[in-house]
């Protein structure tokens, strides 16, 4: 069974940061791009971070360009997302999620093909 699993949620105080992490289970997804969402109006769900298959060439939305860093280790089958300097309007449910293997470094679910539960950021300020 294929499982991504995120963890690292929590409450901090708005200027604070937060590490949120992405284990992997029942598929290697080390040849898959993965990224990071989160809900918002309108949308199905906000384009955060991607990261490669390889490690190189994230994309960032404009939204936490400069604020968050994606990142990945693939021997231990995990993607994280450093969060600096945050916003009481980064206050969500924060989703990772897997592409297909050797796929695009995507910005768009459709692009995804496994999804997490999510963890809870809760910025007060």
């Amino acid at each position: 069974q294929v499982q991504l699993v995120e963890s690292g949620g929590g409450l901090v105080q708005a200027g604070g940061s937060l590490r949120l992490s992405c284990g992997t289970s029942g598929r290697t997804f080390r040849n898959a791009p993965m990224g990071w969402f989160r809900p918002a109006p309108g949308k199905e769900r906000e384009f955060l971070a991607a990261i490669s298959w390889g490690g190189g060439s994230p994309n960032y939305a404009d939204s936490v360009k400069g604020r968050f860093t994606i990142s990945r280790d693939n021997a231990k089958n995990t993607v994280y997302l450093q969060m600096n300097s945050l916003k009481p309007e980064d206050t969500s449910v924060y989703y990772c999620a897997a592409g297909p293997y050797w796929g695009p470094t995507g910005t768009t679910p459709n692009e995804y093909d496994y999804w997490g539960q999510g963890t809870q950021v809760t910025v007060s300020s």
